[in-house]
């Protein structure tokens, strides 16, 4: 891991202690061990292959710790939820990232990022009606 990527997961469990003294919920090691997982992705990923990965790592994380800990990362905006026509939610990691949209191919459902300007202005002007 680079210093630059040691200093984001920093920041990232900063902010998330910040988000769970807050909101007075338990500050976990189970939760934490998540969060890093996910920070050290460069993927899409759903919960359940989240689940599957840490319980084949032997890391003694439960699916539904899992699952409510995802909700609270997706609530303090630091993990981001999208539903690509599946019934399936995917994550991503969100702190420090930037706008950028999907593409998604009907066959083998792979997920492309791009970034583009000009969708981003089409969206403000069409939400500024």
């Amino acid at each position: 891991m680079s210093k630059a990527s040691d200093k984001k997961l920093e920041e990232v469990k900063n902010l998330f202690t910040i988000y769970l003294e807050k909101h007075k919920l338990r500050k976990t090691n189970e939760r934490y061990i998540i969060l890093e997982q996910i920070y050290n992705r460069d993927d899409h990923f759903d919960a359940e292959s989240l689940y599957l990965y840490l319980n084949k790592k032997k890391m003694g994380i439960s699916r539904a710790t899992v699952y409510n800990t995802l909700d609270l990362l997706v609530s303090g905006e630091l993990v981001r939820k999208h539903q690509f026509g599946e019934n399936q939610n995917q994550y991503e990691k969100a702190y420090g990232y930037l706008q950028h949209d999907h593409l998604i191919c009907i066959q083998c459902k792979k997920v492309i990022e791009f970034c583009d300007p000009r969708i981003q202005q089409i969206e403000s002007k069409i939400s500024a009606l």
